[in-house]
This record gives C-alpha cells, sequence and structure tokens, in this order.
C-alpha cells in the first residue's frame, strides 16, 4: 500500500485553510509554484482534484472536503501528542490553557482556578475571546476547557462535554444611595432605572420572562453585554444593575455597592466545556470535581 505524504497533506490543509495560494505560501515559506506542485501530488496519489478555482479564489471539490476532515482530525492528534507529552510534562510542570468568554465574570473565573493558583508545578494559561473562536481553539487542542455562561447546542455529532460547574443567584445591585428605602421587588422594578444584560444572555431571559409574569413595566437606562461594563455603569449611580453578586463582591464587601434585592429564582449557570481526549489534561478533573 503507497505511504500518504504528510508533508503533501499540510501543504493541501493550509491552502485549503486560507483559501489562497499566495497566503498559505507565505505562511508556509515556500513560493506559490512549489506549494502547487505538492499539492498536484497529492491529488496524483489520491487520483483526485481537491481544488476548484472560482475568480480568485480556490474552493474546495466534494472530495477536498472529505480530505480536509481527515487532515483535521490528523493534524489536531498531532497538536495533542505535542500538548500532552512535550508540554504537559516538561520540567515536572503542568500547563493549563484556558479559554473564557470575554463577557464572563472575573472572578468567576479566579474562584474556578483557585484550587491550582499558586502552585509551582502549574503554569496557567487564560485566553479571552467570543464563544465561536474559542470553541474553535477547543477542537484544535490549543486549550484545555471553555468557560461559558452558555452550553453551545450539541448535536449527534458534537463530542464535547458541557460541565455545569456553578449556579449563582441574581440580583439588584446598585449605589447606596438607590437603597435608602425599603420597597417591594415590583415597586422597585416599575420605578427604578435598570441597567440590564443584553437580549443574547441567559440572565436577560429570564429577566425578561419573570417581568412579563408580573406584568410590569421597566425603565431601561443601559445594556451591555460585558459583566465589567454592568458592574462599573453600577458604581456610577446610573441605575440597578441586574447581575449575580459574585461580580461586585469587592464593592459589596466595601459597602460601594449593596444589595437592593434579591431577584427570586433567578440564577446565572457556568460551565466548563471540554473535549474528548485520549490524553485529557489530568489538572482537568481536579477542577471538575470540586
Amino acid at each position: 500500500m503507497a505511504q500518504l505524504n504528510y508533508n503533501h497533506l499540510r501543504y493541501f490543509w493550509a491552502v485549503a485553510h486560507e483559501g489562497n495560494l499566495t497566503r498559505a505560501a507565505d505562511k508556509l515559506n515556500v513560493s506559490q509554484s512549489a506549494l502547487s506542485v505538492q499539492i498536484q501530488k497529492l491529488e496524483a496519489q489520491l487520483d483526485q482534484s481537491l481544488f476548484e478555482r472560482r475568480g480568485k479564489r480556490l474552493h474546495l471539490t466534494e472530495a477536498g472536503h472529505i480530505a480536509l476532515d481527515y487532515a483535521d482530525s490528523i493534524f489536531a492528534t498531532g497538536d495533542e501528542l505535542l500538548g500532552t507529552l512535550r508540554d504537559q510534562h516538561s520540567a515536572e510542570r503542568y500547563t493549563f490553557r484556558v479559554g473564557a468568554v470575554s463577557t464572563l465574570s472575573r472572578n468567576f473565573q479566579i474562584q474556578f482556578l483557585e484550587p491550582l493558583l499558586g502552585r509551582d508545578d502549574v503554569h496557567i494559561t487564560i485566553d479571552s475571546g467570543n464563544f465561536r473562536s474559542l470553541q474553535e481553539k477547543l477542537e484544535n487542542h490549543e486549550i484545555d476547557v471553555l468557560l461559558t455562561n452558555m452550553p453551545p447546542q450539541r448535536d449527534s455529532e458534537s463530542n464535547w462535554a458541557a460541565h455545569l460547574i456553578d449556579e449563582q443567584p441574581v440580583s439588584l445591585i446598585a449605589h447606596p444611595d438607590f437603597a435608602k428605602h425599603e420597597q417591594a421587588l415590583d415597586s422597585i422594578l416599575c420605578t427604578s432605572p435598570l441597567i440590564l444584560p443584553s437580549a443574547e444572555s441567559s440572565i436577560r431571559g429570564t429577566f425578561d420572562a419573570m417581568v412579563a409574569r408580573m406584568g410590569l413595566t421597566v425603565q431601561v437606562a443601559a445594556e451591555a453585554d460585558d459583566m465589567a461594563m454592568l458592574r462599573l455603569l453600577a458604581r456610577a449611580k446610573k441605575g440597578l444593575a441586574v447581575i449575580p453578586p459574585i461580580v461586585v463582591q469587592e464593592e459589596l464587601r466595601s459597602g460601594e455597592l449593596v444589595q437592593v434585592a434579591e431577584l427570586p429564582g433567578m440564577v446565572e449557570d457556568f460551565y466548563a466545556i471540554t473535549l474528548s481526549r485520549r490524553f485529557p489534561n489530568p489538572l482537568l478533573e481536579e477542577l471538575i470535581s470540586v
């Protein structure tokens, strides 16, 4: 049986992801002509055309899509091998790579990582970004875990697991000036300016449903998709923020902010998304099982 040339496959893989010979050649530090020859050799070995040109871009053929699926799996497995056998055991130190959606509470992230912080044998990296980019990094074995407050939709082909690792209550948080008089919750919601998470937030969906059940009309002073911004707006006396107290635990301790009211039945869930791996990071189990 003929042996597959993995150098040819690597060149094909790079061009397939770049969609352009010039960019792929620059990335690989080879000439376009050399790159084109390598791909032609792979096509000859497979007896299939892998690309077709449409305008200035290269598009994968049906065979190309199949080859790319295999190549993604092959090179992801190689990255996993390097990450597991080289990085994890070099100098008897473990590397733990975390991806956290940029809107996630920093206090929660610290709380999750607390068992590992300060350990001489552990090196932690935290990558912040949007969910889609971090999910891609997880699938490419560039991070060990993805922290999020909204689990993705799962289908029959998904090879990841969503672990519910915490559940935090949600309250109305504000500057002490907003808490001078005791009021019923419905009165507070009707008469106070509110600072709300954006519509995409799980908290926002639950809050809107609660307000609808109560038959209330509320005054929205501001909306933000970032917990840090909600905290800053509350500190700036712009209204009552609908957030978990863990987001502002330092301000609550100092008295800079106060909890005006609890929102009954409202919680924010926190998830750790992990990928099924042959050699899982040993540190991951320590955190998931805590």
